[in-house]
């Protein structure tokens, strides 16, 4: 055995007990497909937290999440009896995801309902089907002078962030979203979009007038990233992180998702009101309309990866309440055999649309005992309104 082999043998031996001393293995049912998620090797639930108030609140949205799309990438990490991070959160329930006007929701409709407690139609953002403005759960925790965070893979002006900082009547006018986000001063916006930013005259620019909100943002106080070195170099709030013109495209250099939570979190909780994070995993939703099964799993992992930072930031200060759920289900996804490794697994798909399937909900830390059973969508921000001490939802603002 020449010198090199020898050290990488010793190397993979050292990995091999971090690995062991941490409760984490890589994921052996993914076969290597996804060696950027580690499996923990205990499957029991995390211990449920102390029953005290809430301080702070991290949502997690998997776009187009159900349940199967949770188990397939559950199977495939870890094999049939392996958990998932979001699958150890003690307290499971399920939400209702009708729409004010049909029963299978769109993105916007859905998040308009998870942060504001009323339901609109469809295409419409944080506003009641007559137009109205509706105040969201963010908005509501930044008037009691909390830190507020957006967090997604998505374009930082699609449906899910939209709706929980602006109120436009057409999700597709994403020129005014970006306009009324960084009007709304959220404390950390962590995503895509950037061409929504730009004025018309730079190249990749999604507006049509002159408006530089990036100039804007940073007037405002902002410090302005667009990668991973300057994400991290970034010592303070307020923090406007584009990393696209458009969406994220989930891989390297680009920092994680799991990353980007830390980051906003590390930000948020130097608040000592407290902060409400929003962090979505946009693009389960965008394979599962594909019947891409492997990017689906790939996506939910990444997600996951993402729970578990927040998961692990609330085990220890104990006054955080972690909440993952779905906007919807998509492409009505079924798992029909495969192996109990996780080396494969057989699905079948209903389509490429959204279905009216209940959406998963998993939740940890105080106060998590309260989204037990089966909810409607709407109940998820009418009780952190409560819990987080500030005004009531559903609330109009006009």
């Amino acid at each position: 055995m020449n010198s090199s082999s020898s050290v990488c043998r010793k190397l993979l031996v050292v990995l091999a007990v971090v690995f062991l001393a941490l409760g984490l293995v890589p994921a052996q049912g993914a076969g290597g497909e996804y060696p950027f998620y580690t499996v923990s090797k205990d499957a029991r639930p995390y211990p449920p937290a102390p029953d005290g108030p809430v301080r702070n609140v991290v949502l997690l949205i998997g776009d187009g999440m159900g349940v199967s799309q949770v188990t397939a990438a559950s199977i495939r990490a870890g094999g049939a009896d392996g958990r998932l991070y979001m699958e150890r959160m003690p307290v499971v329930g399920l939400a209702k995801t009708h729409s004010a006007g049909e029963l299978v929701t769109d993105s916007a409709a859905a998040a308009t309902a998870l942060a504001t407690g009323r339901k609109t139609n469809n295409g419409k953002v944080s506003v009641a089907p007559n137009g109205k403005k509706l105040l969201t759960i963010l908005e509501a925790a930044a008037r009691k002078g909390m830190a507020t965070g957006l967090v997604v893979t998505s374009s930082i002006t699609h449906a899910t962030p939209a709706a929980f900082a602006a109120h436009v009547n057409s999700r597709s006018d994403e020129a005014e979203i970006a306009a009324q986000i960084l009007n709304d001063k959220v404390t950390v916006l962590l995503g895509g979009g950037r061409s929504f930013f730009l004025p018309k005259s730079e190249p990749g620019s999604a507006r049509n007038d002159a408006r530089n909100l990036l100039a804007e943002a940073k007037k405002a106080g902002y410090s302005v990233v667009r990668d991973k070195q300057q994400l991290e170099s970034a010592a303070n709030a307020p923090l406007l992180g584009l990393f696209q013109l458009g969406a994220l495209t989930t891989h390297t250099p680009e920092p994680s998702l799991a990353e980007l939570t830390g980051k906003a979190i590390g930000l948020l909780s130097r608040n000592k009101t407290g902060f409400f994070l929003m962090v979505e995993g946009s693009q389960i939703d965008w394979a599962a309309h594909g019947g891409n099964s492997d990017e689906t799993v790939r996506q939910t992992l990444l997600m996951d990866e993402a729970v578990k930072v927040a998961l692990d930031f609330a085990a220890k200060d104990r006054r955080t309440l972690v909440l993952v759920t779905a906007d919807h289900e998509t492409g009505g996804m079924a798992i029909v055999g495969g192996a109990l490794d996780g080396a494969k697994i057989d699905v079948k798909w209903l389509g490429g649309s959204h279905t009216a399937e209940p959406a998963p909900i998993y939740a940890f830390g105080p106060q998590a005992r309260r989204f037990t059973g089966v909810l409607n969508n709407t109940d998820i921000p009418r009780l952190l309104s409560r819990l987080l001490g500030v005004e009531s939802l559903p609330h109009l603002m006009d």
